[in-house]
């Protein structure tokens, strides 16, 4: 199954659980959409799709500038994966088809 679409989603932060809504779109192996969290919207770069494998950057602003690179994996309804979250290390996310 694709993971075109939208996905509800959380992130495992050293600062608690981070939610948000994830909306992917695939053109071959290219991935792009954006991620909408409390602290905006942020848009989706550097991404690639192999299959049901993903993976792709976002950067934040806030609570400070932080590149976050993220790898999933699409099973049916559901996604998961990691995310590096700059000097804070990795963080597990999660997420179902919204």
């Amino acid at each position: 199954m694709s993971a075109e679409g939208t996905w509800t989603t959380t992130i495992n932060t050293p600062m608690g659980a981070q939610t948000g809504t994830l909306i992917l779109s695939i053109n071959g192996s290219e991935l792009s959409g954006t991620m909408q969290s409390p602290q905006g919207e942020m848009a989706i770069t550097g991404g690639k799709a192999d299959g049901d494998n993903l993976s792709w950057t976002t950067s934040i602003t806030s609570p400070m500038p932080m590149d976050l690179e993220f790898s999933a994996t699409v099973t049916g309804e559901e996604i998961a994966g990691t995310v590096k979250l700059g000097a804070f290390g990795d963080a597990d996310f999660n997420g179902t088809r919204a």
